[in-house]
Protein backbone atom coordinates (compact mmCIF):
# COMPACT_ATOMS: atom_id res chain seq x y z
CA UNK A 1 0.00 0.00 0.00
CA UNK A 2 1.37 3.39 -0.93
CA UNK A 3 1.39 5.73 2.05
CA UNK A 4 1.08 9.48 1.81
CA UNK A 5 3.97 11.68 2.78
CA UNK A 6 3.14 12.92 6.25
CA UNK A 7 5.57 15.83 6.15
CA UNK A 8 6.18 18.03 9.16
CA UNK A 9 3.69 15.99 11.22
CA UNK A 10 0.99 18.56 10.57
CA UNK A 11 0.27 18.61 14.28
CA UNK A 12 2.02 21.81 15.33
CA UNK A 13 0.56 24.30 12.88
CA UNK A 14 -1.55 27.36 13.65
CA UNK A 15 -4.70 25.47 14.57
CA UNK A 16 -2.91 22.81 16.58
CA UNK A 17 -5.93 20.78 17.68
CA UNK A 18 -7.47 20.62 14.21
CA UNK A 19 -4.13 19.74 12.63
CA UNK A 20 -3.47 17.09 15.26
CA UNK A 21 -6.82 15.45 14.56
CA UNK A 22 -6.19 15.52 10.80
CA UNK A 23 -2.77 13.96 11.33
CA UNK A 24 -4.31 11.32 13.61
CA UNK A 25 -6.89 10.49 10.91
CA UNK A 26 -4.20 10.29 8.24
CA UNK A 27 -2.15 7.89 10.36
CA UNK A 28 -5.21 5.73 11.06
CA UNK A 29 -6.07 5.62 7.35
CA UNK A 30 -2.50 4.89 6.24
CA UNK A 31 -1.36 2.28 8.76
CA UNK A 32 -2.68 -0.97 10.18
CA UNK A 33 -1.23 -1.17 13.68
CA UNK A 34 1.09 -2.55 14.79
CA UNK A 35 3.33 -1.40 11.95
CA UNK A 36 6.75 0.09 11.40
CA UNK A 37 6.89 3.88 11.36
CA UNK A 38 9.85 6.03 10.40
CA UNK A 39 10.38 9.37 12.08
CA UNK A 40 12.62 12.00 10.51
CA UNK A 41 14.10 14.94 12.35
CA UNK A 42 16.63 17.67 11.68
CA UNK A 43 18.44 19.18 14.63
CA UNK A 44 21.58 21.18 15.35
CA UNK A 45 24.51 18.85 15.76
CA UNK A 46 25.01 20.02 19.35
CA UNK A 47 21.53 18.69 20.27
CA UNK A 48 21.98 15.32 18.56
CA UNK A 49 22.55 13.40 21.79
CA UNK A 50 19.30 14.79 23.25
CA UNK A 51 17.46 13.18 20.35
CA UNK A 52 19.32 9.88 20.41
CA UNK A 53 18.60 9.38 24.11
CA UNK A 54 14.87 9.82 23.45
CA UNK A 55 15.04 7.36 20.55
CA UNK A 56 16.56 4.46 22.46
CA UNK A 57 15.41 1.18 20.89
CA UNK A 58 14.91 2.65 17.41
CA UNK A 59 16.90 1.73 14.30
CA UNK A 60 18.77 5.01 13.71
CA UNK A 61 20.50 6.50 10.69
CA UNK A 62 22.20 9.89 10.64
CA UNK A 63 23.24 12.25 7.87
CA UNK A 64 25.46 15.22 8.70
CA UNK A 65 24.90 18.49 6.82
CA UNK A 66 27.59 19.77 4.46
CA UNK A 67 29.01 22.19 7.03
CA UNK A 68 28.40 19.88 9.98
CA UNK A 69 26.03 22.27 11.75
CA UNK A 70 22.94 20.04 11.47
CA UNK A 71 22.19 16.36 11.47
CA UNK A 72 19.23 14.58 9.89
CA UNK A 73 18.10 11.63 11.98
CA UNK A 74 15.83 8.85 10.76
CA UNK A 75 14.43 6.53 13.40
CA UNK A 76 12.37 3.43 12.65
CA UNK A 77 10.54 1.15 15.06
CA UNK A 78 7.47 -1.04 15.33
CA UNK A 79 4.73 1.13 16.78
CA UNK A 80 1.63 -0.24 18.52
CA UNK A 81 -0.85 2.45 17.51
CA UNK A 82 -1.39 6.01 16.35
CA UNK A 83 -1.19 7.40 19.86
CA UNK A 84 2.30 5.97 20.32
CA UNK A 85 3.43 7.82 17.17
CA UNK A 86 1.87 11.07 18.41
CA UNK A 87 3.52 10.63 21.80
CA UNK A 88 6.95 10.39 20.17
CA UNK A 89 6.34 13.58 18.17
CA UNK A 90 5.15 15.30 21.35
CA UNK A 91 8.29 14.24 23.23
CA UNK A 92 10.53 15.38 20.37
CA UNK A 93 8.81 18.77 20.19
CA UNK A 94 10.43 19.54 23.58
CA UNK A 95 13.89 19.58 21.97
CA UNK A 96 14.82 23.17 21.17
CA UNK A 97 15.09 23.89 17.45
CA UNK A 98 14.04 20.45 16.21
CA UNK A 99 12.37 20.12 12.81
CA UNK A 100 10.07 17.14 12.29
CA UNK A 101 9.65 15.97 8.72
Amino acid sequence: MSRPALGNTGCYMSDEKLSLEKFRELLDESYTWPDFYEFKFIVKTAAKNDILVKLSGFAISETLSKNGNYVAISARRLMKNTQEVLDIYDEMSKVDGIISL
